[in-house]
């Protein structure tokens, strides 16, 4: 097959991908007989078009971000983890615990300290099944999803027995102390000019970004992050250049782990300042689609996880204001998920097609 230049792998193949969900999700609009120009205004409007809108959007986008990058550093290792969903709920009961059981004397000092709580939580629900994969030989990806449902009944466990307040009727903590409370992008400078009231997003976007920063360096520009690589691109020859298959298999599941559990801090910290049941709220599956559609680089991470968040928060607008249902918004993630994951080689073997004649041309 012919080979396709850079821009259009990068480029070209996302677009045209995208174009094709959103020609499919048009017609499935039409076939429940509702008005699909009048489902894109719906969502642009609600999504994008308001400091409302905007602040929902990029709540879910930084969700979105951390297990995005949490599925990358896995799959770079050849590694498919489908556990963020039950590492982050993990992550919460780390963010918990350490708001609530340590006196912060300021926001910033508990944004660190939550932040290496839902981390380490995060890594330890992870490193069971990287022992397992590593030392056992079992199948990462049935370990992890078994691990999500353990993760969830652990959770109501702990949100029903043991943290729920004496005089609490709903699954869930106390409040926060006040000073734990993490400022909104609408109390940042420069960020207030954009949004002119308190808003969902909050400083996890930029914690967010910069981790996306730290997984491009780690993989690109480390050691380490080059055994990654190299041991998801063939075991076999990492074993013959001395990788210890063992060590990458942890290192990798352990940055994945606390990577998804850090998703936590935007929603159990920045935006309901307690735990909740269900605190991931599909977050964890959603990151996969986020890292296969961002070609599991940082950058198309954030890019995707920000199409996510509009789709997220244009989706929920629709359920509102319109009789096209919110799990419209489902259907149409899985079409994304599908030409841009699944169906991706389809569209690839399209541009073959027409860059051929110009590659023969110019030999």
């Amino acid at each position: 097959m012919t080979r396709l230049p850079k821009w259009a792998d990068v480029i070209l193949v996302p677009v045209i991908s995208l174009a094709l969900a959103a020609i499919i999700s048009a017609l499935v609009i039409l076939a429940i007989g509702q008005n699909p120009w009048e489902a894109i205004s719906v969502m642009v409007e609600g999504s994008l078009m308001s400091a409302y809108g905007w602040g929902y959007t990029l709540y879910y986008t930084t969700s979105f971000i951390f297990t995005g990058l949490a599925v990358t550093v896995a799959f770079h290792a050849g590694l498919f983890n489908i556990g963020g969903e039950g590492q982050a709920q993990l992550g919460g009961l780390g963010v918990a615990l350490a708001c609530l059981f340590i006196p912060w004397p300021h926001w910033s000092l508990a944004l660190i300290g939550a932040s290496l709580a839902a981390a380490a939580f995060g890594a330890a629900w992870a490193a069971i099944p990287a022992y397992l994969q590593a030392k056992r030989g079992s199948h990462i990806v049935i370990t992890t999803i078994m691990f999500n449902y353990i993760a969830a009944s652990l959770m109501i466990w702990i949100l029903v027995d043991v943290l729920r307040p004496p005089t609490a009727q709903d699954p869930s903590t106390a409040p926060f102390p006040a000073t734990t409370h993490l400022p909104s992008l609408s109390d940042l400078p420069l960020f207030n000019l954009f949004f002119t009231k308190s808003v969902p997003a909050n400083i996890t976007l930029l914690v967010a970004l910069a981790m996306a920063v730290l997984v491009w360096v780690l993989l690109w520009h480390t050691r380490l992050g080059y055994e990654i690589r190299a041991f998801g691109k063939s075991e076999p020859a990492a074993r013959y250049a001395g990788i210890n298959p063992t060590r990458i298999v942890l290192i990798a599941m352990l940055l994945s782990g606390a990577l998804a559990g850090m998703m936590a801090t935007n929603n159990v910290m920045g935006e309901a300042e307690k735990l909740l049941g269900n605190s991931a709220s599909g977050a964890g599956f959603i990151g996969i689609a986020v890292a296969l559609m961002g070609r599991n680089h940082p950058l198309g991470v954030v890019l995707a996880a920000l199409l996510f968040g509009f789709l997220y928060q244009g989706g929920a607008e629709l359920g509102l204001w319109t009789r096209i249902p919110i799990e419209m918004r489902v259907v149409v993630q899985g079409l994304v998920i599908l030409f841009t994951g699944a169906l991706d080689q389809m569209v690839r073997m399209m541009l073959a097609r027409v860059f051929r004649p110009r590659a023969a041309r110019a030999a």
